[in-house]
């Protein structure tokens, strides 16, 4: 019995940590940084971009970190506990928010940051009929419809441990 507590509080801690990372940066870091930083010098854009890029690379750590977290600890308290509610199911979430998780942070992540480097000034400055412009849009809106994924599988995978 106690190694399904520990395993479900560590399944609890992983989910917090990844759902309650995604909610912050969206909400609080990213809309602060851009809000801000402009502010403050004439690069302002180019430096709020530049922080907003460090802590998704480093938070991307994370998530990856938190999405094994989950899927190993849900895994085992199938085999010591009672099989947890819809098991398949969360598995199968858990996996897909992992493999978005590596989609952005490895593919989405390189090719905007290739782009950055290209352009060397922040793409909102361009002319908007730029496709280096266009271009950024669409990999900074897949990255955004792909955490906003996450953060719904979150949230179910969260209703499902508020019910056990």
């Amino acid at each position: 019995m106690r190694g399904v507590i520990v395993l479900r509080y560590l399944y609890a801690l992983a989910l917090v940590v990844w759902l309650g990372g995604m909610l912050v940066i969206g909400a609080i870091v990213a809309p602060s940084a851009f809000d801000v930083l402009p502010q403050q010098q004439v690069s302002g854009r180019l430096l709020a971009g530049a922080l907003v890029g460090d802590v998704l690379r480093r938070f991307q750590l994370v998530s990856y970190g938190a999405g094994v977290v989950l899927l190993v600890s849900l895994t085992a308290m199938k085999f010591i506990g009672p099989r947890p509610a819809a098991f398949g199911l969360r598995a199968g979430i858990i996996m897909a928010m992992l493999a978005l998780a590596l989609v952005s942070g490895i593919w989405v992540t390189a090719r905007i940051n290739r782009l950055q480097q290209q352009i060397g000034v922040p793409a909102s400055t361009l002319d908007e009929s730029d496709p280096r412009r266009a271009a950024f849009g669409r990999l900074h809106g897949l990255s955004t419809t792909l955490m906003l994924i996450n953060m719904i599988g979150g949230l179910v995978l969260l209703i499902w441990e508020a019910r056990e």
